[in-house]
C-alpha cells in the first residue's frame, strides 16, 4: 500500500475528520458526524483507496515514499 495523499491534503483531512468526530460526540450534530472517522484514518495512514480507483495521487514521488525509520 503505497501513500498517494500529500501534506495539504493529510492536513485538511485530519482536521476536518476531527471536527466533525468532535461535533458529533458533542452531540451538535447527528450521527453522520460520525462519518468524520473517513478522513481522520486516510489522512493518518496516508492512504486513499478512492485515489487509488480513480489513479489519482495528491502527493509528489519524494513526499509519497513512505521513509523507513
Amino acid at each position: 500500500m503505497k501513500a498517494n495523499i500529500g501534506g495539504i491534503d493529510r492536513i485538511l483531512r485530519v482536521v476536518l475528520g476531527l471536527a466533525l468526530v468532535g461535533l458529533a460526540a458533542t452531540g451538535i450534530v447527528g450521527w453522520w458526524g460520525w462519518l468524520g472517522i473517513i478522513p481522520l484514518a486516510t489522512g493518518l495512514i496516508r492512504f486513499c483507496p478512492l485515489y487509488t480507483l480513480l489513479g489519482f495521487k495528491a502527493c509528489s514521488a519524494d513526499s509519497c515514499a513512505l521513509k523507513k525509520e
